[in-house]
């Protein structure tokens, strides 16, 4: 599965772009999801980098759940048990931080 499609570029924010938007009304335009392990990462900016890769600023659950940057490369070199990769919740675009923070502070 592509990670990266046009839809989502031109829907997606650039860097510092949301900074004075209230964490909980930000917006993730996507999500991608480690499906071995409960790795997330909700992408809340981003822009194509001068040498064709994406960076991302967006929330990300893993070991931590914290905001931070990362980029396309890094998620596409991910490789879980039997060759899985990260891929792209399609299910999951267009939704507002509040409703993944919410989610976090009732489990």
């Amino acid at each position: 599965m592509k990670l990266m499609t046009k839809a989502i570029e031109k829907r997606l924010p650039k860097l510092y772009s949301t900074d004075n938007v209230e964490v909980e009304k930000k917006v993730a335009v996507c999500k991608f999801f480690a499906p071995w392990c409960n790795w997330r990462w909700y992408v809340v900016e981003g822009e194509k980098m001068a040498d064709g890769d994406f960076m991302f600023f967006g929330y990300v659950q893993g070991y931590e759940n914290e905001w931070g940057y990362f980029s396309l490369s890094e998620l596409e070199a991910i490789k879980g048990p039997f060759g899985l990769k990260v891929e792209r919740d399609i299910c999951m675009m267009d939704f507002k931080m509040s409703e993944v923070l919410g989610k976090l502070v009732k489990n």
